[in-house]
């Protein structure tokens, strides 16, 4: 149905059609999954009170432009999309004049940009005027993870925000255990119930590994009757034990930085992490009859060091262009609440209980819509701004700190990260409204970075349907892009970067502070910008050096670069990488 709000639906599925020799059950651009209609609403979704599911998070909830209009442009079917079907949705939005993309899909692997469908169609729709927002990709904690890594795509990292869907699972000897979850259910508080593994439950003929899962049809009903079954998560839909007469479940992770999400289940049930998955494994060991009672999920909020950075939110450095920091920024992607498609359950279950109008998914795919309504405010803002500079805006006045003042940190090993994994930050949409300086980039500019990646004029001719001469001398560290990533620097020679800045505020005067990296000599000339009126641009020159001794065994330093003049603090992250590594 098209109304004031969704004004246009599309769908594209030819390619999928010819290569999986299959037509399509549903020929129509209906979201049978629901992820499209969840990144949907979390961009732009209207006011809607009593938004919760089953309970958990009750509130009123929007998108993050609520008053914008919205297309959707569905190119994915049921487990697979096609290059061709992808490039055509993209050449359809730029037709029909939207004004930003949300991009939440990527690659299995990074290409380069002249083969990769994404890059392609998201620089077509740079060119004619469009903003791409794209996701980071859900392969983290590993390096060189992240396949969106395109200088023109504003690349969203996924972390935490200030609420938590708790529960407790408390043992015999009345030690607790803090777990998650946004189950309505819980077990009496005065009573405790036999704990059993999934590997003693197992049922006769069943492989270990599938019960060591708990897998539909590899426990023995019998054997978990009026028990709390303790089951390792997997990908194993687990919904089956609520037709028994298990009175719970508890699902354990015992690889350390996994990460886990609220359990879901009509039943008692709780997910551990690592910590506490080992704990309660030691408990149940060493236990002859170990007891235990599951509490309901709760909704708890104003959660201190957050936000924190998801385990899965794909990671830099960069593997197509290492000298581009990627991602350029995080923003929330954990246990987002947001529309529901209802055509599936939660789970896949058949229970109609579960068929609710919100859902809790996490993924960078969930914090870039919120990065593409922040655009679409800033672009009714500035009109006159472009993708560039609405992009250091979003970077510029993002922050490295967490609400207790302190660096951002990963979630559950509670180490602090680095740009690799946040960028420039975490977003600050009001102050990102006024960034006071942005770093401005146009079309050349961009065909200059490509010149400079090592492509020639046919290569280009795959992105740019114009033909472009490649200028005999461009340096690429003077691509003037809202952070800066050294990845060469030897004892014996410096490096000068150069940069822009556009002043879009009032006239000022902005003096430079400096983070120095680790074992690097960082000067800035000039060190006051004087900048007369809106518009003007001023140039400095950033020198980077090696310090004679460095024993640091990191494989890279970080620090960051701020101009501020008392009332805008306009950052980039310095990263350079150790030679001696």
């Amino acid at each position: 149905m098209i109304n004031r709000k969704l004004i246009g639906a599309r769908y594209f599925y030819e390619s999928y059609k010819i290569y999986r020799n299959k037509t399509m059950s549903y020929n129509s651009a209906r979201d049978y999954d629901g992820h499209g209609t969840h990144t949907l609403s979390t961009a732009a979704g209207n006011f809607v009170s009593g938004v919760s599911v089953f309970g958990n998070g009750n509130g009123t909830a929007s998108g993050a432009s609520p008053n914008a209009r919205v297309v959707s442009y569905k190119a994915l079917w049921e487990d697979f999309g096609y290059d061709a079907d992808i490039l055509a949705a993209f050449e359809a939005a730029i037709a029909d004049g939207v004004d930003v993309l949300s991009v939440s899909l990527g690659g299995l692997e990074p290409k380069e940009y002249w083969k990769n469908t994404i890059s392609i169609g998201s620089f077509h729709a740079f060119l004619n005027g469009l903003v791409v927002v794209s996701s980071a990709g859900n392969d983290g904690p590993t390096p060189y993870s992240l396949t969106s890594t395109e200088p023109w795509v504003i690349t969203v990292g996924a972390s935490t925000t200030d609420r938590e869907f708790t529960n407790s699972v408390t043992l015999g000897g009345n030690t607790t255990l803090q777990g998650l979850s946004i189950s309505m259910f819980g077990l009496s508080s005065h009573e405790l119930y036999p704990l059993i593994n999934a590997s003693d439950a197992k049922a006769d003929n069943a492989l270990s590994e599938l019960a060591y899962l708990c897998a539909n049809r590899s426990i023995d009903p019998k054997k978990i009757r009026g028990k709390i079954l303790v089951c390792f998560q997997g990908t194993d839909d687990q919904t089956w034990v609520e037709q028994t007469e298990a009175v719970g479940v508890i699902s354990l992770v015992t690889i350390p930085d996994t990460h886990f999400f609220p359990a879901t289940l009509m039943l008692p049930v709780s997910n551990l992490n690592c910590t506490d998955s080992n704990y309660l494994l030691n408990y149940i060991n060493q236990t002859k009859s170990p007891m235990a009672t599951i509490s309901k999920g709760e909704t708890k909020l104003g959660i201190k060091s957050a936000p924190r950075m998801a385990a899965f939110s794909s990671r830099g450095p960069n593997p197509i262009e290492p000298r581009i920091l990627k991602p350029d920024i995080t923003a929330p992607g954990v246990n987002i609440i947001a529309a529901n498609t209802e055509k599936v359950s939660i789970l896949g279950s058949t229970n109609k209980n579960r068929n609710t109008p919100f859902k809790m998914i996490s993924g960078t795919s969930m914090a870039c819509p919120h990065v593409a309504g922040l655009v679409v405010l800033l672009k009714a803002l500035h009109p006159d701004w472009s993708s560039a500079a609405i992009k250091s805006a979003i970077m510029t006045t993002a922050t490295p700190l967490d609400n207790s003042g302190r660096p951002i940190l990963e979630n559950y090993s509670q180490e602090e990260t680095t740009p690799f994994s946040y960028g420039a930050g975490h977003i600050q949409p009001n102050l990102a409204a006024d960034p006071g300086l942005v770093y401005d980039l146009m079309t050349n500019d961009y065909l200059n970075f490509l010149c400079a990646h090592g492509y020639n004029s046919s290569t280009i001719g795959s992105l740019y349907r114009g033909f472009y001469v490649c200028p005999k001398h461009f340096n690429l560290a003077n691509f003037n892009y809202p952070s800066i990533t050294i990845i060469k620097l030897d004892l014996w020679h410096s490096i000068n970067v150069t940069r822009t800045l556009t002043n879009v505020g009032s006239p000022s005067t902005y003096n430079v502070h400096i983070k120095v990296p680790h074992g690097v000599i960082v000067s800035v000339e000039p060190r006051i910008l004087m900048f007369q009126q809106k518009g003007d641009k001023k140039d400095f020159r950033v020198t980077l050096s090696l310090k004679p001794q460095i024993n640091n065994k990191a494989n890279y330093f970080f620090g960051s670069l701020v101009w501020t003049d008392g009332k805008h603090n306009v950052r980039s992250p310095i990263i350079v990488k150790n030679p001696h590594q």
